[in-house]
């Protein structure tokens, strides 16, 4: 396989920032990506996120700070001059060309030896594995296979950086299981960095070394998939996360990080993430760890239960109103009265007030 990402040791994103008028769409995004890593940009709609991609690729220019390939630096480059791979959401193949014709465009434009450019695609293909399917035009072939080219025309200039906005959006849940098994293969298989724009937290645990979680164009927190998943750093951290119970609670006492805190009507334990200012907390909980127990301390009645295969995952609402979101193996019907808890090590708890 001769096809791999130019050498490069780093890129590094110092105090990046973009102002759309008066807004901060970036604010402050100071970051180092590895060669061969690859790292999630996860968040909201409006987080800010693909607006990085953009800046990195070269599409916007940035209001401040700078961007850096080992010793050069990169932001005042066009977007050709950067050398980047960059996969769209929708593809963007040219509908009257092959797949082969497709993937060796950016070869092409480079005015590269014919002879390199077939080598190069073949290879490409072959990669992708779409080697039968090279002389058919891309209404001719499945999204997933659409997909695979746009990749394939993406590596094969052996970018030190693949760009990658949302790239899955458009397929079946199937085709996406499929094409994030081939992405992370791709990857591996080339050692070029990628970055990865989704706002499917599923998506970036899978694939991501690393995961940075943008809020209002700021980096909220950084880090592998399992210390994300498994220790939100602030309370909307973990609300992306899938910690889908956000609950304002009192503190009462507290003892080795452990806390006792009063939601409702009812006490519960969980582990302080961030240090208390005063009484006011909040605890963050999973729906699959929060299940109907006998001993449970929160009273709540079903409002509704859809079975999802193993389990049923539900909402419930407590007498003072709150509602909460768990998970049963058993079959539950709203209106049925449950005791729910979960184990003190999976609540987490954070200072401040809900939102």
């Amino acid at each position: 396989m001769t096809i791999s990402a130019k050498n490069f040791r780093e890129l590094r994103l110092d105090h990046m920032r973009r102002d759309f008028g008066g807004m901060n769409a970036l604010r402050d995004i100071t970051l180092t990506i590895k060669r061969g890593e690859f790292i999630a940009l996860l968040g909201p709609s409006g987080c800010g996120k693909s607006t990085a991609l953009n800046c990195l690729a070269g599409l916007l220019p940035l209001s401040g700070g700078s961007i850096w390939l080992d010793d050069t630096r990169i932001d005042h480059l066009k977007p050709e001059e950067r050398g980047f791979g960059m996969v769209f959401q929708n593809y963007a193949l040219f509908p009257h060309m092959s797949l082969r014709k497709n993937i060796g465009f950016g070869l092409k434009m480079q005015k590269r030896p014919q002879a390199e450019i077939d080598a190069k695609v073949e290879e490409a293909l072959a990669l992708v594995r779409l080697s039968k399917q090279a002389d058919k035009l891309p209404g001719q072939i499945s999204g997933g296979q659409q997909q695979r080219v746009a990749i394939a025309r993406a590596i094969v200039v052996e970018p030190p950086l693949v760009l990658m906005d949302e790239p899955l959006s458009n397929l079946d849940a199937k085709l996406r299981l499929e094409m994030r098994a081939e992405i992370r293969r791709i990857h591996n298989m080339i050692g070029c960095s990628t970055i990865y724009v989704t706002h499917d937290q599923d998506e970036a645990l899978s694939l991501a070394d690393r995961i940075v979680v943008l809020r209002d164009g700021q980096m909220r927190q950084v880090g592998t998939p399992q210390e994300l998943y498994a220790r939100p750093a602030h309370a909307d951290v973990a609300e992306f996360m899938g910690y889908r119970n956000i609950l304002k609670a009192e503190a009462e006492t507290e003892q080795n990080g452990r806390l006792t805190m009063r939601l409702g009507g009812a006490k519960l334990e969980g582990f302080a993430v961030e240090p208390g200012h005063g009484r006011e907390v909040i605890a963050a909980l999973r729906p699959e760890d929060l299940t109907p127990a006998n001993d449970g301390p929160i009273a709540a009645a079903v409002v509704s239960a859809e079975y999802r295969g193993r389990d049923f995952y539900g909402l419930a609402r407590t007498q003072e109103g709150l509602d909460l979101w768990f998970r049963s193996e058993l079959s539950v019907q709203p209106g049925e009265q449950l005791r729910l808890g979960a184990p003190a090590e999976r609540v987490l708890v954070y200072a401040g007030a809900a939102a």
